[in-house]
């Protein structure tokens, strides 16, 4: 149920015509809240669509030439071209397809949802260059088999990156228990827009069928319509669960300013890349045995703990390690990541609260060379200014009773202080 509204009682109802009632319930901040568009989706649901609708249209456009080549590569239209060969072409490319898709899902599938919006750009993007691919492939027929199941891949990768991202992105946007009703419309959506794209293709490819470079041209034209459209309707989300990426822009200007960023500031000012993460090596839910091999190394460890997790920090590597106890919940998690982040603030210039600035005026003159020691010293600085930190997200409008990181799913027990705390 979204947005703490009370869905017990209808205050009022309102119906056009002969069309279907819609209700009006209280909100928590005692504002009305009515059922249907555009209470029943999040904010950024119209700009987002919208730039949704054009790189989905451009890349219609940009998929009706790349078929067209590959058709041509195929031999389509030439009498001297064999039915049998181009069967085995188009098999060979969906059997790569196939394993492709198997082992990215694999490999990547518990991380699209972290990071929803990167994966998203990088699908679309990866989707162009498959489709350079499938036009460039007549122009070498010797390589044009390897070519187009490269093409395949890729766009086999595409498909699970972006199908999945989309159910991530749908989740987000529907806010009155209506996924499958938001999920239903973004697909007559799209269907429609490419339904425009199709028609919009039978004049164009008549035009540029006997030309070359200029099918290369407007793929070229295509193509930048349709990655600046999928940067603008990324960045139009305004996503309010925490992942790696915005918890460190978030953390970073409470620590240097002692404000809370709210999540339309984070949002727009998260990288979309994946080369602009922070420094620190961030590792949530790892097992206990890859940490300890003794019992004086458990007794380090432990030492100093209060909270539901372990952590260790390499500080060579700038590499933060975290065993999460069987009850750790989201906010015990969330000041774990921020333990991890705060440990490789040490390590970056920038300003620092007085506590934090002690420490890493030690770390940087390697005054501190166990670094127990500062992680059970920045235990105690958190104590202080976890809690601080925790209402400020809650004010600025984050949702702390879930988070977006990435955490595997070892848990562990350990005796621990009669002053530990849950979160």
């Amino acid at each position: 149920m979204a947005d703490g509204a009370s869905l017990e009682a209808r205050l009022c109802s309102e119906q056009y015509g002969s069309g279907a009632a819609r209700g009006c319930c209280a909100a928590v901040d005692g504002s009305l809240q009515w059922e249907g568009f555009p209470d029943s989706v999040s904010p950024d649901y119209l700009p987002y669509q919208l730039w949704d609708s054009v790189q989905a249209f451009a890349s219609s456009l940009s998929g009706s030439l790349a078929t067209h080549a590959v058709l041509l590569g195929l031999g389509v239209g030439d009498a001297k071209a064999s039915v049998s060969a181009a069967t085995a072409t188009w098999l060979v490319k969906d059997s790569t397809g196939m394993l492709g898709r198997i082992i990215f899902a694999w490999w990547k599938g518990s991380k699209l949802d972290c990071n929803a919006k990167h994966w998203r750009l990088f699908a679309d993007i990866l989707n162009d260059v498959a489709m350079f691919l499938e036009i460039m492939a007549p122009v070498y027929p010797i390589c044009f088999t390897m070519i187009v199941c490269i093409s395949n891949l890729a766009k086999c990768i595409v498909s699970v990156a972006g199908g999945a991202t989309r159910a991530a992105l749908t989740m987000h946007q529907a806010r009155r228990n209506n996924m499958a009703d938001v999920s239903a419309k973004d697909s007559s959506q799209e269907t429609l827009v490419n339904l425009a794209g199709l028609l919009v293709s039978l004049l164009m490819l008549p035009l540029v069928s006997g030309c070359p470079s200029f099918s290369l041209g407007c793929f070229f034209l295509f193509t930048a319509l349709h990655i600046y459209a999928n940067y603008r309707a990324v960045r139009a989300l305004v996503i309010e669960t925490l992942n790696e990426g915005r918890l460190w822009l978030v953390l970073k200007h409470f620590l240097q300013r002692g404000e809370v960023l709210g999540p339309t500031s984070a949002n727009r000012m998260e990288p979309l890349w994946t080369g602009f993460w922070p420094s620190v090596s961030l590792s949530l839910g790892v097992p206990l045995h890859r940490l300890i091999s003794s019992v004086s190394e458990l007794q380090q460890l432990v030492e100093g703990h209060q909270e539901p997790y372990l952590l260790r920090w390499n500080q060579s590597q700038n590499q933060v390690q975290v065993v999460l106890s069987q009850m750790a919940g989201p906010e015990t998690v969330l000041r774990a990541a921020t333990h991890g982040l705060v440990l490789g603030a040490l390590r970056r210039d920038g300003p620092l609260p007085r506590e934090l600035e002690e420490l890493r005026n030690r770390v940087q003159a390697g005054l501190a060379k166990e670094s127990w020691v500062i992680v059970r010293e920045t235990h105690h600085v958190l104590d202080k200014l976890f809690p601080k930190f925790l209402k400020g997200l809650q004010d600025a409008g984050w949702k702390t009773e879930k988070h977006q990181l990435e955490v595997d799913e070892w848990r562990a027990t350990w005796l621990l202080s009669p002053e530990k705390k849950f979160l």
